[in-house]
């Protein structure tokens, strides 16, 4: 099999590459199917998603059996100032390589967000329940989202939440460094969310590409926390002597507004090939534990 993955560079490409090439998670093995796979790595510089043309010339040249889409504009706040480039690269892209697969017959994984939600409740929500995004980013996404299943007939969209992994940027590193430039640290604590092992998502993603079972998943940690419940795990798990000082919302104020209770439920991969997703606190204390190993 083929696997070409955009965003090659990215925490969860990156986790992806590691993951195709040992044979092992941190879970466990992935099948030798998955792990005699060629891989294709493909960022920025290589494939631009946001060029059609570009695209759909690449796809059709390469012929993958898989491609994984992991390129993104994440960043929330700046998305919220850049609406055109968010689009484009949220949506339009998305768009582009659901029309280059299916030309080629090609499963396609497009991995979306939580943001999709308006967090306005306070269960953790599953597949079916409705999407009302409240900020560019999340319409942005819900907007790729559509897009795939519009243009693409071989699809499974994943979508994510609070994720960290070994490379990049995240909160468990924003945190860290944080810890060791301050005594205080004023964190957030009415935002629910599950944090999700990059590692563990990669594994669970190639769980399912060799299958037929198409549709929408979600794939979290397994539990729910605030921010400020996150940060008091990785600040003691860090063993750092930083104190960590709740806070809510209107106290810390972004561009762009974040759901309140937006904790995923992985209900499609329960009834389809099986969670094996990590609570959260063991995921991410063996994942601080491999940085400080």
């Amino acid at each position: 099999m083929k696997i070409l993955i955009t965003g090659s560079k990215g925490q969860l490409g990156n986790e992806l590459q590691g993951i195709i090439k040992s044979g092992v998670a941190e879970i466990g093995k992935v099948s030798d199917f998955i792990k005699e796979s060629e891989v294709i790595s493909l960022d920025i510089d290589k494939l631009d998603i946001t060029d059609l043309g570009q695209v759909v010339n690449k796809i059709t040249d390469l012929k993958p059996d898989v491609v994984i889409n992991c390129a993104a504009a994440t960043n929330v706040d700046w998305c919220e100032s850049n609406e055109n480039f968010a689009f484009k690269v949220n949506s339009l892209g998305p768009r582009n390589l659901a029309i280059a697969c299916e030309k080629i017959s090609a499963k396609l994984v497009h991995i979306s967000t939580d943001y999709v939600f308006s967090g306005e409740g306070d269960k953790p929500l599953k597949e079916y329940d409705l999407t009302a995004p409240c900020s560019v980013y999340g319409k942005t996404k819900l907007l790729g989202e559509n897009y795939v299943r519009k243009f693409s007939t071989k699809y499974f969209i994943v979508r994510t939440a609070w994720l960290y992994g070994y490379v990049g940027s995240n909160f468990v590193y924003t945190m860290r460094k944080l810890a060791k430039e301050r005594n205080i640290i004023t964190v957030v604590n009415d935002q629910k969310g599950n944090p999700t092992n990059a590692n563990d998502l990669a594994y669970h993603i190639l769980k399912l590409i060799p299958t037929e079972e198409f549709g929408l998943y979600h794939c979290t940690g397994k539990g729910e926390c605030t921010w400020y419940d996150f940060a008091n795990m990785i600040i003691r798990l860090s063993q750092e002597e930083c104190e960590v000082k709740p806070c809510i919302s209107e106290e810390y104020k972004t561009k762009a507004r974040r759901p309140k209770h937006s904790s995923l439920d992985n209900m499609m991969f329960r009834n389809t090939v099986g969670d094996e997703m990590r609570g959260w606190q063991e995921a991410l204390k063996s994942f601080i534990y491999k940085l400080d190993k």
